[in-house]
């Protein structure tokens, strides 16, 4: 029987022909990887591959690290396999993995959405003949709102706030999210603050993208200042010392799981507005239908209902067990975290 190009194992998703692993979650020697959230990206590899954009965030994130560039459709060739990435749309620097040996092509796409944010380079459509699937939000009852609709809620959630004098705090995870959240927000309305965390990472990603002025929260912030403005923050904030001294304020979360009824009330969040950086139902169904691909192997997320669902549609469709969170429940980084700014 035939070894099959791609196998998940103890370690990750393994090519044997090449052995090299794609976004391992144990130390390797040679790791492609996807994009920077700590769940794909993990520190102990002693090679790391990427899309160039991605190596600024993972050399932020990680350290001192051996990383090598890869374009968008360079192809690079170990042992016979040919690698390439392609836009995954999820993110900043976030890609696909083409691979393909003696004309089988996988796809593993590690996370991805279909709506151009703007910021990300958006996805692409890479034809193959086994996908490899996230399914965080693969259940029917997730239909996203375009993007401009749920910005302009924010932003008259904001002046709403300002005009009450009370300071609006946005949580948002602090690669991705929080600078997807900013690129939008108007500055006519006030002034944009950031945790520590926030700034340090806009700071890399500001030389790929234009971002609107923001002031990052110091010791020295004082209250008065911040009334009216908004404080782009992680999650891990929440509840902390931290954002005591922004009284009045009022919260909100962005986050696709806030599309749960009763998920903004769990979380003590003020406003939720649902907004993910992952596909919804439909996308996911339109991504797998657009790329050809006979045999579908979904990984984290309702990957049980959703791999039940394609096999109904006629699909080879399997499930895999990965560390891959997907839930927008990144834990936030170290690097992130060890941040001067606590008031």
């Amino acid at each position: 029987m035939r070894q099959p190009l791609l196998a998940f194992n103890d370690k990750g998703i393994y090519c044997a022909q090449a052995n090299v692993y794609l976004d391992p979650w144990r130390p390797v020697d040679n790791a492609i990887i996807t994009h920077g959230h700590s769940d794909h990206s993990r520190w102990g590899h002693k090679h790391y591959i990427t899309h160039h954009m991605n190596v600024p965030i993972i050399k932020h994130r990680l350290g001192d690290i051996v990383v090598t560039g890869k374009d968008w459709g360079e192809t690079f060739t170990i042992n016979g396999v040919t690698f390439s990435f392609h836009p995954a749309g999820h993110i900043i620097g976030s890609a696909q993995i083409r691979v393909e040996h003696k004309g089988e092509v996988w796809v593993f796409t590690g996370d991805y959405k279909t709506e151009d944010d703007g910021i990300s380079t958006p996805y692409e459509v890479v034809k193959c003949h086994t996908f490899i699937t996230e399914n965080t939000f693969g259940l029917p009852a997730f239909k996203w709102l375009p993007q401009a609709e749920v910005m302009t809620d924010v932003n008259n959630w904001w002046a709403q706030n300002r005009a009450e004098g009370k300071t609006s705090i946005l949580f948002g995870y602090t690669l991705g999210k929080a600078q997807r959240l900013l690129k939008y927000l108007d500055p006519n309305i006030g002034r944009i603050y950031t945790h520590g965390a926030v700034e340090n990472m806009t700071e890399v990603l500001r030389p790929m993208v234009s971002f609107p002025e923001t002031i990052r929260v110091t010791r020295e912030t004082k209250k008065e200042d911040l009334l009216g403005s908004i404080v782009l923050a992680p999650p891990s904030a929440h509840g902390s010392i931290w954002i005591r001294k922004m009284t009045p304020f009022v919260t909100g979360s962005a986050s696709g799981w806030m599309a749960f009824r009763g998920a903004r009330r769990r979380r003590a969040i003020d406003k939720g507005f649902v907004l993910s950086d992952h596909c919804d139902w439909q996308g996911l169904l339109e991504s797998i239908t657009a790329t050809g691909a006979e045999k579908i192997i979904c990984t984290h997320g309702y990957s049980d209902i959703f791999s039940a669902y394609l096999r109904e549609q006629g699909y080879d469709a399997r499930t895999e067990h990965t560390q891959y969170e997907g839930d927008e429940g990144e834990v936030e980084n170290k690097a992130d975290a060890e941040t001067d700014e606590q008031p």
